[in-house]
């Protein structure tokens, strides 16, 4: 009988978890204590909540328990816990590497404002990395459902702060909301100050998303871009641009993209040579962390530990991990299939 490696102790790295979404069920519970927030039910049960963002109704009951959670975000040390569980559960998870998105706008308000909310960040992912080995960097996200002129206002806040450990600039939220193009300038300036530009596309609208991420913000990497799938002459062209898709399978799955995990299309862009990079996105809504992305393109997809290996390679190599990151987790992916 055929071993099989542990998915946990695969060396990867981590390119897709939102800020807030990657707090544990048990800290939101804490932490609406501490601050005597009632949350919704959803987000009080054991289990994930029912979510099915395909229509506007489905998509606005998320981003309710998103900010319902985010609310419960109040203090730095606040901050400070979620950036050191997030990391805690990464290294337990296997990933060597994570950049992990945020909108600093989002908590501004409670953090005496803009500046000061990514200086919060940035010091507790800082302080985190130290704590726990992890290699850890921010990618500053605009949202969509917002004025592009925001988004530029971020862009320069991004690039001003990339020595202190930002390495990419993203566009979120509902991509069915805001034309690429909109957001065209604030991706130049935060590309022209030596940012990867990683922004949301092909996950709720299809592959036209897609080609706007390439064609409009010059992407290197894709944030989701599972939708890609359905035209082949996209996929051959983000194979040959060696565009990493930061596909996150069982949030497609909680979201109603695809109805079941061997419905995400992840066999097709590995086949056709679309670089990929497992990730999470939100495990406080859809109850699954990094390594359960491997298990599912394992059990549900049949990828065997040299693919999963290769999926491993890829995430790396569409990181911003410094060469001799990058070098000492390839070696290690190597070493997991020599195990």
């Amino acid at each position: 009988m055929e071993h099989v490696r542990d998915v946990r102790d695969l060396p990867k790295a981590h390119l897709h978890l939102h800020f807030t979404g990657s707090m544990r069920p048990s800290t939101l519970l804490e932490l609406a204590d501490k601050y005597g927030v009632r949350l919704p039910d959803a987000l009080t049960s054991a289990e994930p909540p029912k979510l099915r963002a395909t229509d506007e109704r489905g998509w606005f009951r998320f981003q309710r328990l998103y900010d319902a959670a985010r609310s419960c975000l109040r203090a730095p040390e606040d901050i400070r816990r979620l950036v050191r569980e997030a990391a805690e559960e990464d290294v337990r998870d296997g990933s060597g590497w994570l950049e992990i998105q945020v909108d600093p706008t989002s908590y501004a308000p409670l953090l005496g404002g803009l500046i000061p909310a990514l200086e919060i960040i940035l010091d507790a992912v800082d302080s985190a990395s130290r704590e726990t080995g992890l290699g850890m960097r921010v990618v500053v996200a605009a949202n969509r459902m917002k004025h592009p002129l925001d988004a530029r206002t971020l862009a320069r806040l991004a690039v001003r702060y990339a020595d202190r450990g930002v390495v990419g600039f993203g566009l979120s939220n509902d991509e069915r909301r805001g034309m690429a193009r909109d957001f065209d300038r604030a991706f130049a300036i935060a590309r022209e100050g030596g940012l990867l530009a990683a922004p949301h596309g092909g996950e709720l609208s299809g592959p036209a998303s897609v080609r706007d991420c390439l064609d409009d913000l010059h992407a290197r990497r894709v944030g989701h871009g599972v939708r890609a799938a359905e035209d082949p002459r996209l996929l051959r062209r983000l194979a040959d641009k060696g565009v990493t898709c930061e596909v996150c399978p069982a949030s497609n799955v909680a979201l109603g993209v695809y109805e079941k995990p061997e419905d995400v299309p992840l066999r097709a862009l590995y086949d056709a040579g679309v670089p990929m990079a497992l990730g999470a996105d939100d495990p406080l809504l859809f109850g699954s962390r990094l390594a359960a992305q491997y298990e599912i393109a394992r059990h549900h997809h049949a990828f065997t530990d040299e693919e999963l290996a290769e999926l491993a390679r890829q995430s790396i190599r569409g990181s911003a991990a410094p060469p001799e990151v990058q070098g000492k987790l390839l070696a290690g992916v190597e070493g997991w299939l020599a195990g």
